[in-house]
């Protein structure tokens, strides 16, 4: 698989080659210099010092010249917060730190590639314009500028048209294969609940409605820090309590927005409630719970239940399915029901 290599400092070039070559075929480039090789195929890794306004705007033009690339790895050394944030207001798809993490990174693309090629009808250009919808909306919030409903209605239509298409477990497995974390995340609860409402016969106006508010769903953690937001393991209570708030921030930042529905609001503020009142933020009950918002949240439980991640194995459909089930009292029980040939079969 090829690797384009992108560095600041020629010195970092033999050290990314003795990692990753020859399995990987690493194809440098020096910013400031020329593109000396092309391809849609592999990854695009970034190493350089994204505090550096000329390095950012260097890299601005590459990513333009390499913009058939759908997999952008940043390299930010102890996961330092000002940069991670300014990787991903630069279209990275995934942020890695050590070894390990590129290897692991690398070695998902490849397999993700070899699957393309022959399962799977679903492309990785949908998958990556999903991806690259989110990190727009997410640096659009961290940059105080207005969030574009309009890239949203995009990417929902075609996370739709891929899964009318492709089914949902060929979406399921390239979105765990080629991302990690937040947008990881945003683009499998989206998938999910976008095929939980074709499963149980939604009319279109209706999934679209539902895959808005499940794209929509997770927009205020970007005001949430990336040291709680990015962190590896378990938060502890405080930072617990701050992640709580993601629901809140996300309905302010959409409430004055032409064009988001009062649905989609509610999708946004109410998707960690319960029906025994025991979710936030507002701890409503059964009555004050409406179809979307049962629907989004055991989309939601079940995506990040089968999530990958670097750190910890994803637990399998089948187990996700049977918590999901383990929570009557907190989830609608026949709507779980209902769920089971999404989360086994679909």
């Amino acid at each position: 698989m090829l690797v384009h290599f992108v560095t600041d400092e020629p010195t970092k070039i033999p050290a990314i080659r003795a990692m990753l070559e020859p399995r990987y075929h690493v194809v440098p480039q020096l910013l400031g210099g020329g593109v000396t090789q092309i391809s849609s195929n592999g990854a695009l890794m970034v190493d350089a010092d994204l505090r550096k306004k000329v390095r950012v705007e260097q890299i601005r033009l590459v990513l333009l010249e390499l913009s058939c690339i759908p997999e952008k790895l940043f390299i930010v050394r102890n996961h330092a917060r000002s940069m991670v944030a300014q990787a991903y207001a630069l279209g990275a798809t995934a942020v890695v730190s050590r070894p390990r993490e590129i290897i692991f990174k690398l070695a998902q693309i490849e397999v993700a590639e070899k699957a393309a090629r022959t399962d799977f009808a679903i492309t990785s250009r949908e998958i990556a314009d999903g991806a690259a919808t989110f990190s727009s909306m997410f640096s659009a919030v961290r940059c105080v500028k207005p969030i574009n409903l309009s890239d949203a209605e995009r990417a929902t239509s075609e996370i739709i048209n891929s899964i009318a298409q492709s089914g949902l477990s060929a979406w399921l497995d390239h979105v765990r294969r080629y991302h990690e974390g937040t947008f990881q995340h945003c683009l499998l609860v989206a998938g999910v609940a976008v095929g939980f409402a074709m499963d149980i016969g939604f009319a279109s106006l209706d999934v679209r409605r539902l895959g808005i508010a499940a794209t929509l769903h997770d927009i205020g953690k970007a005001r949430i820090p990336l040291s709680i937001l990015d962190k590896p393991g378990r938060l502890d209570p405080a930072e617990e309590e701050i992640m709580r708030r993601h629901p809140v921030i996300g309905y302010e930042l959409l409430k004055d927005i032409s064009g988001v529905s009062p649905e989609i609001l509610d999708g946004v503020r109410h998707h960690h409630e319960y029906l025994d009142g025991s979710g936030y933020p507002d701890a409503l009950m059964a009555p004050e719970i409406s179809d979307l918002v049962r629907l989004l949240t055991i989309s939601d439980i079940f995506a990040a239940l089968i999530e990958s991640r670097p750190y910890s194995a994803a637990i399998s459909r089948q187990d996700a399915y049977k918590i999901l089930c383990g929570m009557d009292g907190k989830l609608e029980r026949s709507l779980v029901k209902a769920f089971r040939n999404v989360a086994l079969v679909a």
